[in-house]
Parts: C-alpha cells; structure tokens; sequence
C-alpha cells in the first residue's frame, strides 16, 4: 500500500458529525427514517462530496446509490464498500452511517493520493436498511440479492398507509438502472458491533464471518371493545390480556434456546386505546434470532403452539414478514480483514453478527463480509450510542487495507 495513502481521521470524524445534524434529536441521536425529506437532504449531500471528488454516481430503481471511482480495468466489476444512511426513530450518530462515510473517505484519499486500483471502488448506500419504516429491514438490498421482488417491496407501506413506491418517488430518488442488475466482485461494510463483545474483551476489531438467521412476524390479536366499568371480569374478551401472555411466551421461549437465542416484541398498538374502553384488537410484532435456522424453525412451532393456548377463545392471526436465513461470508474476504488487523497491529477476533445487515443479502449475490468496532456498552438502536474516534478510525484503516487487498487479488498476473 501506498505510504501517502491512509485515511484522515479528522476529516471522516467531521463527516460523521456533520451528517449527525440532519435529523438531529434533542438526546443527541438521529431521527432520519428512510425515504423521508431528512434522508433526501443526506443523500444528496453524500452524492454531492462523492461526485466532488472524481466519482459517477448512479441510482437503482429502488434507491440505492451507487458512486463509483473508475479503475484501470473497466470490465472488472467494482469492489463495493456499503452501509445506510437512514436510522431508527431514536437512532445513534454510528449505525450504518459509520460505514458509508468510511467508504467515501477512502474515495477521497485515492482521489487525493493518485491512487489507482485494478477495479473501480464503489461506494452504496443501501434505502431501508432498518425497516423502521417500511418492513422488513434491508429491504432494497434484498431486491437487490433477489430475496424479494421490486413490485412487493414497492408495496410495502409504513404505518400511516405510505407505500414505498410513492415516498420513493416523493424524494426524487428511484433511478433508472433495475435494482440487482449491478455486479460486484465484493462487497466489506463497517459497522459498529451493537453489542457488548469486542468492548468486554477490549478488542478494537471484529472480523465477522457471518449473520446469524433472523425472522420477523406481524400478530392480531381480536376481542371485543367493552365499557371498562359496566363490562364483567367473567365476560371479557381482552384482546390486550391475552397480547401479554403471548408476550411472555416470546420471552419464555428465547430463554429456552439460551444462550444464543433472543426473541423480542417490540411494537404493540392496542385499539381503541381509551383508558376506560376494554381493549378490542391488539396488533404486535415479534423478533427471533438465533445462528442455527433449524433453532429458528423449532422456535417458530413453539410459538404458534404458545400463542393457541396464550390466545384462549379470541382469534388471533400470525404473518411472517421477514425470513433472512442464517449466512456466512466469504472466506477471502474474511482473510483479507484478518491480515489487515494483524498488519495494523489492533486487537481483534472473529465474531458472528447478532443484528441483521444489508452485507447479508449482498453475500448472496457477491463475496462480501464486515468488519466491527466497538460502541459504548453494546448500546445502540438508541441515541445515547456512542463510539470513540480512535475505534472508527482503525476500522477505516482495516476497511481501505481489505479492500486494496482485494484488489491486488483481481489484478491479472505478471506475464
């Protein structure tokens, strides 16, 4: 690697910051929800430094943007490093934005340095990677990979009724090129870890080989409304009385596939919500994880038995909206982010990802892995999530080494 080619901490610091301000929340977080006029302005800014600096920048018909530094090879497909710009409603400064500002300071130091690499490098923001708005979570990655199809995802609507097709539009941001056809000779995304592993053991680096497996459902439970004084305990039909059962019984049987499952339920709208109304309907959503698919189906069967006993006489529906299998990276590509670690001197070990990426359905579709850095406590999802300067930067350093690493590997042979 070039002496004079590293990257500057300061600027891809100022970077994270100053993208922090679009959807600033008054607890120091984001709120930029895909596909919303905050993510318009944030992308148009991230187009705007990438085209400042020598790159083409294309957009998919699904909003993915794609900014491109050409290499000496144009028939070799680039080297993709990608990540998100869009956060949870109570998002932290790092998930996913850590990953795309990374990938343009690397354009930036190859613009500055004169570096030129066998394949383009290719810089992606990936549109709902979080699925806050529109579920389920990387969504456009998985048109991408073929996961699912663009007229579905198009469909999917937020809970005001807003379909993605028609915020997509709403942002002037569905491009021309059909979503997927876009090949990649690999794909590395850096990510904060969002859990507490590399802080515990004081480890800088996580060389992740893979993506534990993940599903998500949508439940409705239905009773019937009653007066909250005139209605008898006996002859209640509450729907929210036999949400929390069902509740517990998505916890119970996470701790019975302990130590690496988890279930969660995370969103409950109970209708018609007025305190002295006895609850009629009951909509909720449930979230399994775990490393082995075959645990996932097992706690699948678990809770649809659970839910027939937790329900009692009312009648309840369950959808399963997202099924993202468990994934491993490949294996180049994990060697290239070992070497880079151990040739920089920083702490690391191998780690399984416990939080779905868009790098997951990428696999699918191209060599691809991640790279982690620690954040404080684990915590992130939440606008306290902090990451320190220093981690970031050594994960940047890893991200540009693995990803000049790959493209030496694509360069032709001496004769």
């Amino acid at each position: 690697m070039s002496d004079n080619l590293a990257i500057d901490p300061e600027r891809l610091w100022a970077s994270i910051m100053q993208t922090a301000r679009i959807g600033a929340t008054p607890k120091g977080g984001i709120c930029r929800l895909a596909l919303t006029e905050l993510d318009r302005e944030v992308r148009d800014w991230f187009c705007a430094q990438c085209v400042a600096v020598g790159c083409t920048v294309t957009i998919d018909d699904m909003g993915n943007i794609f900014a491109r530094r050409p290499g000496r090879n144009p028939a070799l497909a680039p080297i993709a490093i990608g990540s998100h710009l869009d956060t949870q409603p109570t998002g932290g400064k790092y998930d996913g934005v850590i990953g795309v500002l990374a990938g343009l300071e690397i354009l930036r130091a190859l613009h500055e340095s004169g570096t030129d690499t066998e394949a383009p490098i290719e810089v992606i923001d990936w549109t709902n990677e979080e699925g806050s708005r529109f579920a389920p979570a990387m969504l456009s990655s998985g048109v991408f990979a073929g996961a699912f199809t663009r007229e579905w995802a198009y469909g999917r609507a937020d809970r005001t009724g807003d379909t993605f097709e028609a915020a997509l539009d709403g942002i002037g941001y569905r491009g021309p090129e059909r979503c997927g056809a876009h090949p990649l000779s690999a794909h590395f995304e850096l990510h904060i870890e969002q859990g507490p592993i590399l802080e515990d053991e004081d480890r800088i680096i996580g060389i992740v080989t893979g993506v534990q497996g993940m599903r998500w459902y949508e439940v409705t439970v239905d009773g019937q409304e009653g007066h909250a004084g005139a209605t008898p305990m006996r002859l209640r039909q509450d729907a929210l009385l036999a949400t929390a059962r069902m509740i517990q019984s998505v916890n119970a049987i996470a701790l019975v596939h302990a130590p690496d499952a988890v279930g969660t339920v995370g969103l409950v709208e109970s209708r018609p919500n007025s305190r002295n109304v006895v609850p009629g309907q009951v909509f909720f959503t449930v979230d399994f994880r775990h490393p082995d698919d075959a645990v996932l189906e097992a706690m699948e069967q678990e809770m649809h038995a659970a839910f027939a006993r937790d329900a009692g006489a009312l009648a309840f529906a369950v959808t399963q909206v997202w099924n993202n299998p468990a994934v491993m990276f490949d294996g180049a590509c994990v060697d290239a982010v070992r070497d880079a670690a151990a040739a920089l001197g920083l702490p690391a070990r191998e780690i399984i990802s416990g939080a779905g990426h868009d790098s997951a359905y990428v696999a699918r579709v191209a060599p691809t892995t991640m790279i982690f850095v620690p954040c404080a406590g684990g915590l992130s999802h939440n606008e306290a999530e902090s990451a320190e300067r220093h981690h970031v930067v050594a994960g940047a350093s890893v991200l540009l080494r693995s990803v000049l690493a790959t493209d030496r590997r694509l360069a032709p042979s001496p004769a």
